[in-house]
């Protein structure tokens, strides 16, 4: 993971809560999450506090400040909107949030056959937030853009050659991803950071709440798209294509193809301290190689 700028301790989250907001601020306080742009404590059973650990985030929670709470509302299940918006302090220098805490399993600790039973759950998610964005919305320099953008880093990452044996077969795979029609429309609205790891699953396994928007934005959805690959296997992964019916087309899937291999490579190329996530990763790598083997890929 980067290294983080801001040593953010439970002494002083505590102190940002005594002087933002006191009422909450003697609740019991958990860390339960150190990623790599924020961290995340559990306060008492209802809240959670969000804070950037490197400047590079801080403009990611304003994001989720700004938009969320509206794109929450099209959502069919629960989303971390912010119900209060925490600001720098003299001992620290970003802006922070407090959400509701959200309960359920995460999808990337839970079997295959439960990440599949959210299929259905997942497309409709995403259905009702693949609205055209808000003018003025954000758009992530490096999520949703065309694909050729992000083209020297997929590259570079396949010529690890000890990490990536089958790096001819993905670049393939790349090429004919950057080939396919561009996005034409407006944007509309992105998670922009879909994987197991941010989707959570009740004990039923179906969809409980999706969480982390800090990349947030406007632009072509194939980048949520992506997670056909990233968290179901070729059953789940037609159950969640056949979910969007005619509403998703050829070549949007096609570009969601290259965004899985986006992400899973960067996944598996800098989670070496991160064993959940470069386990997506390499799951992810494992069914696009498949899936291109298939016949009727």
């Amino acid at each position: 993971m980067p290294k983080a700028e801001q040593d953010v301790t439970a002494g002083l989250v505590r102190t940002l809560l005594k002087e933002q907001l006191p009422g909450l601020s003697d609740l019991p306080l958990e860390l339960v999450a150190n990623g790599w742009d924020n961290v995340i404590y559990r306060l008492g059973k209802e809240w959670a506090v969000r804070l950037p650990r490197r400047e590079a985030a801080a403009q990611l929670i304003l994001h989720e400040q700004q938009y969320l709470p509206a794109y929450a509302t099209r959502s069919p299940v629960p989303l971390p909107g912010p119900v209060h918006s925490g600001q720098p302090s003299a001992d620290y220098p970003w802006p922070w949030s407090v959400t509701p805490w959200l309960e359920g399993l995460d999808a990337g600790l839970v079997s295959q056959e439960s990440r599949n039973a959210a299929a259905e759950d997942l497309a409709a998610f995403l259905i009702a937030i693949h609205v055209p964005a808000a003018p003025g919305a954000p758009v992530n320099p490096v999520r949703g853009v065309r694909l050729e953008a992000r083209s020297a880093a997929v590259i570079d990452r396949l010529g690890d050659s000890s990490r990536y044996p089958q790096a001819v077969r993905l670049r393939t795979l790349w090429t004919q991803a950057c080939l396919a029609p561009p996005w034409s429309r407006p944007g509309v609205w992105l998670h922009g950071d879909l994987h197991p790891g941010n989707v959570l699953l009740g004990p039923d396994g179906r969809l409980a709440a999706v969480v982390d928007f800090g990349d947030l934005g406007a632009g072509d959805p194939a980048v949520d798209l992506a997670v056909a690959w990233l968290m179901f296997d070729d059953g789940g992964r037609r159950r969640f294509k056949a979910g969007f019916g005619r509403a998703v087309d050829a070549a949007t899937w096609a570009r969601a193809r290259g965004w899985a291999l986006v992400l899973a490579t960067a996944m598996l190329s800098f989670s070496d301290d991160n064993p959940v996530m470069a386990r997506i990763g390499r799951f992810g790598v494992e069914q696009l190689l498949s899936e291109h083997s298939s016949p009727s890929a």
